[in-house]
C-alpha cells in the first residue's frame, strides 16, 4: 500500500479532520496547561494525552504503507477507548473535571467529532487494506 492510498477519498477528509482536531487540542492544551493547569490538571492532561493521540494519526495517514495503516489503526481504537472512558466519566463524576477536555461527554464541545472521528476512522483503514493491490 502505498502513501497515496490513504489519503484519497474520505482518507483525505480524515486527515483534514485529524489536522484541524491536532491543531485545536495541541493548542488548546497547551495554553491551558502554560496558564492554568493547577485548576484542572486531569483533564488538561487528558486534553494533552488527545492532541498527542491527534497528531500521530494524523502522521501516519500521511505517511502511508501498511505499517502506517496498522497503526493509524491502533491508535484509532485507543483513541475510541479514550473518548468513551472520558466521555463516560465525564458524565459520571462531573466534579473530577471542573473544566472540560478535549473528550468531555464524548466530544461536545467540539460537535462530538471526537467520538464519530476514530470510528470513521477505523472504519476507512480497514476498508484500506481490503482494497490495497497485492504484491
Amino acid at each position: 500500500m502505498t502513501a497515496e492510498r490513504l489519503v484519497k477519498g474520505p482518507g483525505m477528509l480524515l486527515v483534514w479532520l485529524y489536522g484541524v482536531m491536532s491543531v485545536g487540542a495541541v493548542s488548546r492544551s497547551a495554553y491551558q496547561i502554560a496558564t492554568e493547569f493547577d485548576r484542572a490538571p486531569l483533564a488538561y492532561s487528558l486534553s494533552a494525552v488527545a492532541a498527542v493521540v491527534y497528531v500521530f494519526i494524523t502522521y501516519t495517514l500521511v505517511r502511508g504503507g501498511e505499517t502506517a495503516r496498522r497503526a493509524a489503526l491502533v491508535c484509532c481504537a485507543a483513541e475510541l477507548v479514550g473518548v468513551l472512558t472520558v466521555g463516560t466519566w465525564t458524565l459520571l463524576d462531573p466534579a473530577a473535571f471542573p473544566d472540560s477536555t478535549v473528550w468531555s461527554e464524548f466530544g461536545y464541545g467540539y460537535v462530538f467529532i471526537p467520538v464519530l472521528l476514530p470510528v470513521t476512522g477505523i472504519l476507512w483503514l480497514r476498508r484500506a487494506r481490503r482494497v490495497a493491490p497485492v504484491g
